[in-house]
């Protein structure tokens, strides 16, 4: 039972290690600014849409 799962960490680390590829910092910050502008837009978003739905309720609902 541990040998599987010493073999099991084993195998997991030299993926890790060997076998994955990183983002170099380039691409990083690029995609991490692709995020926080999409991110912006659907807050910019959701805020147009609550205060046009503020603005029916309160006409509605006086």
């Amino acid at each position: 039972m541990f040998k599987k799962f010493f073999s099991n960490c084993k195998e997991s680390f030299q993926e890790l290690v060997y076998k994955t590829t990183w983002p170099s910092g380039k691409e990083l910050a690029g995609s991490a600014i692709t995020v926080l502008i999409a991110s912006l837009l659907i807050a910019v978003v959701v805020f147009i849409m609550d205060k046009a739905f503020q603005g029916i309720m309160t006409t509605v609902y006086p």
